[in-house]
């Protein structure tokens, strides 16, 4: 007899091996339906999996994140059978799930285009519809790699040598087309209903530049209909959010060909980077922080010692001079344990809080640049805590309502809390990994926090706490950071003198809030859709003149506004005025103030807000008392 455990704890009795398809048809029928695969004792498998043994099982369903997985995978598969369909000399490479969907590499004699998208995405519905049952074979390594040959897929014949000679592989058959893969998937066609094909893009054979060009097909896939056409509504608004769009309409900023990787700023967007700045440095005085500044270029030496050489080689800038090997900082930690070390510390310095608006750089791929959001060169708002075991907790808690409270001001109310656990490659003992991630899990649970745990995702020196920003329209964001290390400060033998007069080595908390400024600037910028609250807006008030009869009255006005310490551009072009409201409007400023005759004659101004509000006629005071209160507010 054979028992099956299910998730409400219920057993069900079986004669023999069972399936998971007729354990879900022993449920109930309309279970049967809707099954997509199985997980049986945490392993996803497909309905057709047959269970010898006592064994808990849930049924996967498209409700569920295991069965959204296997739609998107499924659907991959999909698409190379649409394209071997109506391209039968392409030849199919790869095709795995990404986030919101998958994608598959192809080779083929003429680039795709997006006509051939077109024709690809309705042949797709069209095999769904048919409803054909997808199978599964296993065969040994080397008949499969005869198999496929035969076939004409040389790139899969490629891929199966690589696997050692002993082992057996796995296919999967719909219709008439059969590929490669471990599985699992939905157990036929007839439940992939809700895709689109997105977007064509080159692709590196097993991405590597020598190799050919590969064609990329991206999609998306959904387990409902509405999900779908939220996913396409959600792209559509984050296509008009791009801050690499709004910072060329804006004049914020460009990446030039002469420095990858970097950003150009220009006036405007220079102010909202010292808008963010500057009250990140009086976050930094309110708060107990001294600021310091490291160098650039560090011998490679100390970089050995702290374990980046070893862990992080690769992503680093390095340079020579004289015979010695240096590397541009990637980040600031190791500089801020130099600094600490200077001079002694006793437990009564303790917690002693440094702050860096440290330049950094990392090696970044090219391909994997994006705008201003992924870089080489960046600004992080990077915080180092030096105290002791007894001060982690308090540290902790009282980052994290910091945190909350700077993230408010910029507009974002929605924080996602996840602590990332020790990763495989590592430095510390395990009993200093036990003590970081129990101290980083008491502080969340004691700020009233809800959390994930993500094992394996901490830095090699320690576990951090990730703090990602939901914006607007659902996008998540991951920014701030709180990681507890009892390695670093022992490799640097940094120490402080106790309450014993004895020498103890301090625990080190990094932590950052907005991160990397690029990449919190373009968050803002596409949070905002480019209409930044006043307090950061580059132009806060535009005055704009009728006639050349309001011009010197206009000029009063932007002086009186700019020695109150507003940012005021003043606008006397002889244009129609809709003409300059328009203009002005289209960059977003919070404030137009508009003069003629009667505004100048009642020593008043009349006042459109953004979105093309009209707030009416009013005093020059009462308006800068208006915009002084909003600024204030950080509405």
């Amino acid at each position: 007899m054979i028992y099956i455990t299910l998730p409400d704890g219920s057993k069900r009795e079986f004669p023999g091996p069972v399936t998971v398809a007729e354990v879900a048809a022993s449920i109930g029928a309309g279970l049967a339906k809707a099954a997509l695969g199985g997980n049986v004792d945490g392993k996803v498998v497909d309905t057709s999996y047959l269970i010898a043994t006592d064994s808990p099982l849930s049924i996967v369903t498209a409700k569920d994140a295991d069965g959204l997985e296997l739609i998107r995978h499924s659907t991959a598969h999909l698409l190379a059978y649409a394209v071997k369909s109506l391209f039968p000399d392409a030849q199919v490479t790869i095709g795995p799930v990404i986030e919101n969907g998958f994608f598959y590499d192809f080779s083929y004699k003429r680039p795709f285009t997006p006509e051939d998208l077109a024709v690809i995405e309705k042949k797709m519905h069209n095999l769904a519809e048919k409803d054909e049952p997808v199978t599964r074979r296993v065969l040994p390594r080397d008949a499969a790699v005869d198999y496929f040959k035969g076939l004409g897929e040389h790139y899969k014949a490629e891929i199966i040598s690589s696997i050692p000679a002993d082992q057996e592989v796995s296919l999967y058959r719909e219709g008439q087309f059969e590929d490669l893969c471990r599985g699992p998937h939905v157990p036929s066609t007839g439940k992939l209903k809700h895709f689109k094909l997105m977007k064509l893009a080159g692709a590196y054979w097993r991405g590597d530049h020598k190799n050919e060009m590969l064609q990329r097909i991206y999609g998306t896939a959904w387990a409902t209909k509405d999900e779908l056409q939220q996913h396409l509504t959600m792209l559509e608004e984050a296509e008009k959010r791009d801050h690499r769009k709004l910072g060329r309409e804006l004049d914020l900023f460009h990446i030039d060909e002469h420095a990858p990787g970097l950003v150009f700023w220009h006036p405007k967007g220079w102010t909202v980077w010292q808008g963010v700045e500057q009250y990140m440095r009086q976050v930094y005085r309110d708060n107990g922080y001294l600021e310091v500044k490291g160098p650039q270029i560090i011998d490679k030496t100390l970089w050995e010692k702290t374990g980046h050489w070893d862990k992080y080689r690769e992503n680093m800038f390095v340079t020579e001079s004289e015979k010695r090997e240096y590397a541009l900082k990637p980040m600031n930690c190791p500089g801020h344990i130099l600094i600490f070390k200077q001079g002694i510390k006793s437990y009564r310095d303790l917690p002693l809080r440094y702050g860096e608006f440290g330049q950094c750089h990392r090696n970044e791929p090219t391909g994997g640049l994006h705008g201003i959001m992924r870089v080489r060169g960046f600004t992080q708002d990077d915080g180092h805590i030096f105290c002791t075991e007894e001060q982690i907790l308090s540290e902790c808690v009282n980052y994290t309502a910091l945190l909350q409270k700077v993230y408010a001001d910029f507009g974002f109310k929605n924080i996602i809390y996840k602590i990332a656990t020790r990763p495989e490659k590592r430095i510390g003992s395990d009993e200093s990994w036990d003590k970081a991630e129990a101290a980083l899990i008491q502080s969340l649970n004691a700020s009233g926090c809800e959390y994930v745990i993500s094992p394996g995702d901490g830095a090699f020196y320690g576990p951090k706490i990730e703090y990602t920003l939901k914006d607007a329209i659902g996008r998540q964001w991951q920014c701030g950071t709180m990681q507890v290390d009892f390695s670093m400060p022992e490799r640097l033998d940094a120490d402080y003198v106790g309450e014993d007069s004895a020498r103890h080595r301090p625990v080190m908390l990094h932590r950052a809030i907005v991160g990397s400024l690029e990449r919190f600037i373009g968050i803002l910028i596409e949070e905002h859709a480019g209409a930044l609250p006043t307090w950061l807006a580059p132009v806060q008030v535009a005055v704009l003149n009728i006639t050349d009869a309001q011009a010197e009255y206009c000029r009063e006005i932007t002086k009186t506004l700019q020695n109150q310490g507003l940012r005021v551009e003043l606008d006397l072009r002889n244009e129609k005025i809709t003409y300059k409201i328009r203009e002005h409007s289209m960059q977003k400023l919070p404030y137009i103030l508009v003069v003629g005759d009667k505004e100048k004659a009642a020593g008043a101004v009349a006042v459109r807000a953004r979105g093309n509000l009209d707030l009416g006629v009013m005093s020059l005071e009462a308006f800068a008392q208006k915009i002084s209160a909003d600024i204030a507010s950080k509405r």
